[in-house]
Parts: C-alpha cells; sequence; structure tokens
C-alpha cells in the first residue's frame, strides 16, 4: 500500500478486518507477520498510523481503540489518484494501466464510467 510501511500495511489489514473498533492488544492477536511483535512496537505503529491520519482512535478508560480514518477501497483510490498525480503524462499512465487490465477489469471500467455519465445528467 501506497506510502505505508510492512508492518503498516499488515496492521491496517487487521483494522480493515475488524468489525468494531480494536484495543493494541486485539490489534497483536491478531496480525500475522510471521515474525513475533511486542506490544509497544504494534502501539508505535497504530500511533504513526494515527499522526498519519489513517486511523482514528478513541480513549475509553486507559485504553486507546482504533478503527480506520477509511475503507481499504478509499485508501486504493487515493493510491491512484497519488500515482496520477505523480506523473508528468497522466494519459500515458492511464494507457499502460488500460493495457494492463483483464477482460473482465475492462467491463468494470465501462460499467463503472457508463454510471458515471448517468449520475452527471
Amino acid at each position: 500500500m501506497r506510502g505505508l510501511g510492512d508492518l503498516e500495511a499488515a496492521v491496517m489489514d487487521v483494522l480493515w478486518q475488524a468489525e468494531e473498533p480494536i484495543k493494541v492488544r486485539e490489534v497483536l492477536e491478531q496480525l500475522d507477520t510471521g515474525k513475533k511483535l511486542a506490544y509497544t512496537t504494534v502501539m508505535t505503529v497504530l500511533d504513526n498510523l494515527y499522526r498519519k491520519k489513517w486511523v482514528d482512535r478513541e480513549l475509553h478508560g486507559k485504553a486507546y481503540y482504533y478503527e480506520p480514518a477509511f475503507s481499504r477501497e478509499e485508501a486504493a483510490v487515493q493510491a491512484l489518484r497519488d500515482v496520477l498525480g505523480a506523473s508528468a503524462d497522466r494519459e500515458a499512465v492511464l494507457m499502460h494501466f488500460i493495457a494492463s487490465v483483464s477482460d473482465e477489469e475492462t467491463d468494470l471500467l465501462r460499467s463503472a464510467l457508463r454510471k458515471k455519465r448517468i449520475r452527471r445528467r
């Protein structure tokens, strides 16, 4: 995920899968990185994600409960916008992207563009 390290992305995956805000300990228990992580490591990662505005948090008693600030899909859209914005030739980026998509993805793109046109009317 653009702008996130591997551990930050793994933490975001846990948060996106959670049905409600969760504590640091719950994130730690659900993380599957292949490495044993310290509670303080996960707490630091969540604090960094909060400062980067990727997560929201609320204090309940002595513990913060964390939840994503936006959906996985919204994050993907922002990553795409960042890639387009960083290019001097947006048309070339889009053309390379279109050349790389499957037939099913092509159908999805066409459908989405039709829906966008209908909404504009």
